[in-house]
């Protein structure tokens, strides 16, 4: 029962600095600190040497140091350069001042387990031919320890039991740490693949964003140059400011998006009617051309709050482009209805129409990233629009019906002096 014990504290002292390096293998994610692995991992396995001599139980005469092997026959699995002699140095060291044991017969122990590495390596077999080999000469020499010195005259059956209690548990403890090491690897293999694919979802989702909301000042833009006529000096008095408008809202919008990992607002003090208005003009010769009417009732007055003038009026645009496009076929009289009601805290936005809508099951998806029922969305508008509102402190809302048309609701918070 002492023997049992005494292995399996000396295995606990092995396998501790190797767990710590597996969860440090796990969970690193810095590149400075990944190009460290192999320090660390030198360190791991000194730090289990170090352990297992300064505290490990030594049991009958030295027959469980056997286990102290284990982190040099790791640093030659690994193909360390020097690490390997410089265990064997210590381990000789340890055997011969501490363990008082033959200084010749030690040296040329590990002299062969170098030249059996070497030759192995050379004839590049794997890991298993490795560990095979060093457990057989270890075990060959243990025995010989065992039969000729330290018990000879104990029974065969006795010496020959624990020779093979030692070895088996050597060989099983070897195998054991192998196999953890190689998947904390795959542990960090996997994590840094994550965090690259997570990288790229990102940067795609950006770009999506950039595509999809450059594309409603270019389509704004392209209706009204279509209705320009060169001829008529009024119209083109009139759709030019809001051409160049929508460029520059464009040229904005490639700006912020150059940092992709969030989208950047830059509050100041607006007058919401004015947005409102002046966003409800300029898509006011679509709404003409699609055969749209819109029922627009804003108060004749001022409401100045703190928000972001281009980002309010991109998810102004988005909701009026969702609606347009929610008419159920060309015959039918589609309404937009825009309702400003200004409460105690806040200011409460709607635009409605009476177009397909959606059933519950869209309902609850709607505000999902890259989840759309359009041919050719992108799933990104509402998403986007929510974000742009939640920074606001605000919330964006839909009620909907299926055959009877959406509503859309945004809160944003008053200024509050």
């Amino acid at each position: 029962m002492y023997f049992v014990e005494s292995m399996v504290f000396n295995i606990i002292l092995i396998l501790f600095p190797l767990l710590v390096y597996l969860i440090y293998l796990a969970y690193s994610n810095n590149k400075q600190i990944s190009s460290l692995q192999g320090l660390f991992f030198e360190i791991a396995v000194f730090s289990s040497l170090y352990l297992i001599m300064r505290y490990g139980i030594v049991e009958k005469a030295g027959f469980s140091v056997m286990l102290y092997n284990i982190p040099l026959l790791i640093s030659y699995v690994k193909g360390r350069k020097f690490m390997p002699l410089l265990l064997s140095c210590i381990l000789i060291w340890y055997y011969v001042d501490v363990m008082q044991f033959n200084f010749f017969f030690i040296l040329c122990e590990y002299l062969i387990y170098y030249c059996i590495y070497v030759y192995l390596t050379h004839k590049k077999t794997t890991k298993y031919y490795i560990i095979n080999s060093f457990v057989l000469i270890k075990s060959a020499i243990l025995a010989f320890e065992i039969f000729s010195f330290v018990n000879p005259y104990a029974s065969f059956m006795d010496n020959f039991l624990h020779v093979l209690a030692v070895t088996l548990t050597f060989y099983v403890m070897t195998f054991i740490i192998f196999y953890l090491l190689e998947k904390g690897e795959e542990i960090m293999n996997l994590n840094s693949t994550m965090k690259q694919l997570e990288k790229e979802k990102l940067l795609r989702a950006s770009l999506f964003k950039i595509t999809h909301e450059i594309k409603n000042p270019i389509a704004v833009c392209k209706g009204y140059l279509d209705m320009l006529d060169i001829n008529n000096e009024e119209k083109i008095k009139k759709y030019i400011p809001i051409v160049k408008q929508e460029i520059a809202r464009t040229l904005i919008l490639m700006d912020d998006y150059l940092d992709y990992t969030k989208i950047k607002i830059a509050k100041e003090e607006v007058d919401l009617y004015l947005l409102l208005e002046e966003t409800y003009q300029s898509l006011g010769a679509l709404f003409k051309q699609h055969k749209i009417k819109v029922d627009v009732k804003i108060p004749d007055d001022e409401l100045y709050i703190d928000l972001d003038y281009n980002r309010i009026k991109q998810v102004l645009i988005n909701l009026f482009k969702n609606a347009m496009e929610a008419k159920k076929d060309d015959d039918q009289e589609m309404i937009i209805k825009l309702r400003v009601k200004k409460l105690k805290t806040k200011v409460v936005i709607t635009i409605e129409d009476n177009g397909r809508g959606m059933d519950d099951e869209t309902l609850d998806q709607v505000d999902k990233m890259f989840f759309t029922t359009k041919q050719k969305g992108s799933g990104l508008g509402v998403s986007l629009s929510k974000e742009i509102i939640e920074l606001h402190n605000g919330t964006l809302q839909y009620e909907s019906y299926l055959g009877k048309g959406t509503k859309a609701i945004i809160k944003l918070p008053l200024t509050t002096n």
